[in-house]
Protein backbone atom coordinates (compact mmCIF):
# COMPACT_ATOMS: atom_id res chain seq x y z
CA UNK A 1 0.00 0.00 0.00
CA UNK A 2 0.85 3.53 -0.89
CA UNK A 3 2.23 5.93 1.75
CA UNK A 4 -0.73 8.40 2.68
CA UNK A 5 -0.53 11.22 0.35
CA UNK A 6 1.05 14.54 2.41
CA UNK A 7 -1.86 16.90 1.60
CA UNK A 8 -4.92 16.84 3.55
CA UNK A 9 -8.02 15.71 1.23
CA UNK A 10 -10.85 17.90 0.80
CA UNK A 11 -13.40 15.26 -0.79
CA UNK A 12 -13.31 11.64 0.69
CA UNK A 13 -16.02 9.04 -0.93
CA UNK A 14 -16.04 5.67 1.15
CA UNK A 15 -16.40 2.45 -0.92
CA UNK A 16 -18.06 -1.06 0.17
CA UNK A 17 -20.18 -3.08 -1.71
CA UNK A 18 -23.95 -2.45 -1.01
CA UNK A 19 -23.73 1.13 0.62
CA UNK A 20 -25.43 -0.47 3.19
CA UNK A 21 -23.41 -0.29 6.61
CA UNK A 22 -19.52 -0.51 6.43
CA UNK A 23 -19.74 3.33 4.51
CA UNK A 24 -22.61 4.83 5.83
CA UNK A 25 -20.82 4.55 9.17
CA UNK A 26 -17.93 6.03 7.97
CA UNK A 27 -18.98 8.45 5.85
CA UNK A 28 -21.06 9.72 9.24
CA UNK A 29 -18.12 9.15 11.46
CA UNK A 30 -15.91 11.30 9.42
CA UNK A 31 -18.59 14.39 8.99
CA UNK A 32 -18.57 14.29 12.11
CA UNK A 33 -15.10 14.79 12.83
CA UNK A 34 -14.72 17.84 10.49
CA UNK A 35 -18.51 19.11 9.51
CA UNK A 36 -16.70 21.96 7.90
CA UNK A 37 -13.47 20.72 6.67
CA UNK A 38 -13.91 18.09 4.70
CA UNK A 39 -16.54 16.73 1.78
CA UNK A 40 -17.87 13.31 2.66
CA UNK A 41 -20.09 10.69 1.22
CA UNK A 42 -20.09 6.85 0.27
CA UNK A 43 -21.40 4.69 -2.31
CA UNK A 44 -21.49 1.31 -2.96
CA UNK A 45 -20.38 -1.12 -6.07
CA UNK A 46 -24.16 -2.59 -5.87
CA UNK A 47 -26.84 -1.00 -4.10
CA UNK A 48 -28.32 -2.08 -1.05
CA UNK A 49 -30.60 -1.42 1.58
CA UNK A 50 -29.68 0.62 4.62
CA UNK A 51 -29.24 -1.91 7.69
CA UNK A 52 -31.11 -1.28 10.71
CA UNK A 53 -28.33 -2.70 12.63
CA UNK A 54 -25.78 -0.27 11.57
CA UNK A 55 -28.61 2.61 12.27
CA UNK A 56 -29.11 1.21 15.79
CA UNK A 57 -24.83 1.22 16.41
CA UNK A 58 -24.46 4.45 15.05
CA UNK A 59 -27.37 6.09 17.09
CA UNK A 60 -25.66 4.66 20.08
CA UNK A 61 -22.88 7.14 19.29
CA UNK A 62 -25.24 10.34 18.63
CA UNK A 63 -25.52 9.31 14.74
CA UNK A 64 -28.36 9.36 12.93
CA UNK A 65 -27.89 7.80 9.69
CA UNK A 66 -31.26 6.58 9.51
CA UNK A 67 -32.30 8.66 6.38
CA UNK A 68 -29.28 7.68 4.53
CA UNK A 69 -30.05 6.27 1.15
CA UNK A 70 -27.86 3.87 -0.20
CA UNK A 71 -26.24 4.87 -3.66
CA UNK A 72 -23.69 3.05 -6.44
CA UNK A 73 -20.90 4.89 -7.79
CA UNK A 74 -22.91 5.24 -10.99
CA UNK A 75 -25.92 7.43 -9.03
CA UNK A 76 -23.50 9.12 -7.54
CA UNK A 77 -21.69 10.48 -10.60
CA UNK A 78 -24.93 10.87 -12.16
CA UNK A 79 -26.53 12.92 -8.92
CA UNK A 80 -23.35 15.22 -8.18
CA UNK A 81 -20.47 13.63 -10.18
CA UNK A 82 -17.32 11.87 -8.89
CA UNK A 83 -15.45 14.77 -8.01
CA UNK A 84 -13.21 13.12 -4.98
CA UNK A 85 -9.27 13.10 -3.89
CA UNK A 86 -9.22 10.49 -1.77
CA UNK A 87 -11.68 6.92 -2.04
CA UNK A 88 -11.47 5.10 0.91
CA UNK A 89 -12.48 1.27 0.21
CA UNK A 90 -13.74 -1.34 2.84
CA UNK A 91 -14.29 -4.09 0.56
CA UNK A 92 -12.14 -5.91 -2.43
CA UNK A 93 -15.11 -5.43 -4.45
CA UNK A 94 -15.28 -1.88 -3.79
CA UNK A 95 -11.14 -1.32 -4.45
CA UNK A 96 -11.69 -3.08 -7.75
CA UNK A 97 -13.79 -0.68 -8.83
CA UNK A 98 -12.14 2.48 -7.37
CA UNK A 99 -8.95 1.45 -8.89
CA UNK A 100 -11.00 1.07 -12.13
CA UNK A 101 -12.48 4.58 -11.78
CA UNK A 102 -8.58 5.82 -11.00
CA UNK A 103 -8.04 5.53 -14.80
CA UNK A 104 -10.21 8.69 -15.56
CA UNK A 105 -10.18 10.34 -12.26
CA UNK A 106 -7.36 11.98 -10.36
CA UNK A 107 -8.48 10.33 -6.76
CA UNK A 108 -5.53 8.50 -4.24
CA UNK A 109 -7.41 4.99 -3.08
CA UNK A 110 -6.73 4.00 -0.11
CA UNK A 111 -7.74 0.32 0.97
CA UNK A 112 -9.13 -0.48 4.40
CA UNK A 113 -10.80 -3.92 4.24
CA UNK A 114 -13.33 -4.21 7.19
CA UNK A 115 -15.19 -7.38 7.81
CA UNK A 116 -18.66 -7.22 6.76
CA UNK A 117 -20.59 -8.12 9.63
CA UNK A 118 -23.94 -8.92 7.85
CA UNK A 119 -23.39 -12.49 8.30
CA UNK A 120 -23.29 -12.80 12.24
CA UNK A 121 -25.20 -15.35 13.79
CA UNK A 122 -26.52 -15.48 16.81
CA UNK A 123 -28.56 -13.42 19.46
CA UNK A 124 -29.50 -9.78 18.91
CA UNK A 125 -26.73 -8.61 21.43
CA UNK A 126 -24.21 -10.48 19.60
CA UNK A 127 -25.02 -8.89 16.19
CA UNK A 128 -24.84 -5.55 17.71
CA UNK A 129 -21.42 -6.59 19.13
CA UNK A 130 -20.43 -7.60 15.71
CA UNK A 131 -21.25 -4.16 14.31
CA UNK A 132 -19.89 -2.22 17.15
CA UNK A 133 -16.40 -3.68 16.22
CA UNK A 134 -16.79 -2.79 12.61
CA UNK A 135 -17.57 1.11 13.93
CA UNK A 136 -14.59 0.98 16.51
CA UNK A 137 -12.41 0.11 13.88
CA UNK A 138 -13.60 2.31 11.09
CA UNK A 139 -13.21 5.05 13.58
CA UNK A 140 -9.74 4.55 14.75
CA UNK A 141 -8.82 4.04 11.20
CA UNK A 142 -10.42 7.61 10.32
CA UNK A 143 -8.48 9.41 13.49
CA UNK A 144 -5.36 7.85 12.57
CA UNK A 145 -5.83 8.90 9.01
CA UNK A 146 -6.88 12.16 9.23
CA UNK A 147 -5.71 13.44 12.69
CA UNK A 148 -3.90 16.12 10.68
CA UNK A 149 -6.87 17.43 8.92
CA UNK A 150 -7.74 19.54 12.04
CA UNK A 151 -4.91 21.47 12.24
CA UNK A 152 -4.72 21.99 8.75
CA UNK A 153 -7.93 23.38 8.53
CA UNK A 154 -7.38 25.57 11.74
Amino acid sequence: MAAPPSRAPQAVLFACALNSVRSPMAESLLQQMFPQALYVRSAGVRKGELDPFAVAVMAELGQDISQHKPMTFEELDDWEGLNFDLIITLSPEAHHKALELTRTLAADVEYWPTPDPTGTDGSREQKLNAYREVCDGLLRRIRKRFSKVGAANG
